[in-house]
């Protein structure tokens, strides 16, 4: 069904640029539009326009669901509460500073998440709460107790994925 309303403007649009073409070029198609074409022609192709107008992005967003990430495998993954929260909290806390892709978050100073090696809840709740590796790039206890945690199964479950 996306591929059918993505595909679906192009092949109206391929058909105006046809209709436009056989009838002379745009300013004898705008004069066959205004004189020659009915009164269904004139109100169907502007209404056409509109629908789609909204119809295929409201299609594209109705298709857009939260799963535990855009990529991959995890595009049909589901979260559970905990997870649900540690996403939510790793977009508010940890995405300006961190890549992962499951969220497509494109930080510029932590590490790529999805680059690090193995990621346990474990040695992420680590680095939270030591601040990344204790070098003092990270701020030490930016999440702390089940917020921490709840990020830490997040991440574990969608790095590297």
């Amino acid at each position: 069904m996306e591929v059918i309303a993505f595909l679906f403007p192009f092949v109206l649009l391929g058909s105006l640029v046809v209709f436009v073409a056989f009838s002379g070029g745009p300013s004898a198609a705008r004069e066959a539009y205004r004189s020659q074409g009915t009164r269904g022609f004139k109100i169907l192709f502007p209404v056409l326009y509109v629908a789609f107008g909204v119809a295929v992005p409201a299609l594209v967003l109705a298709a857009r669901d939260e799963a535990a990430g855009g990529t991959g495998a995890l595009k049909n993954a589901s979260l559970s509460k905990q997870e649900d929260r540690g996403k939510n909290l790793f977009k508010q806390q940890c995405a300006s500073c961190h890549s992962l892709a499951a969220v497509n978050a494109r930080g510029v100073t932590g590490p790529n998440l999805d680059q690090i090696g193995e990621v346990t809840p474990k040695r992420i709740q680590s680095a939270i709460k030591n601040g990344g590796t204790g070098q003092k790039r990270m701020p030490a206890g930016l999440l702390e107790g089940e917020e921490a945690k709840d990020a830490a199964q997040y991440v574990s479950k969608v790095a590297g994925k």
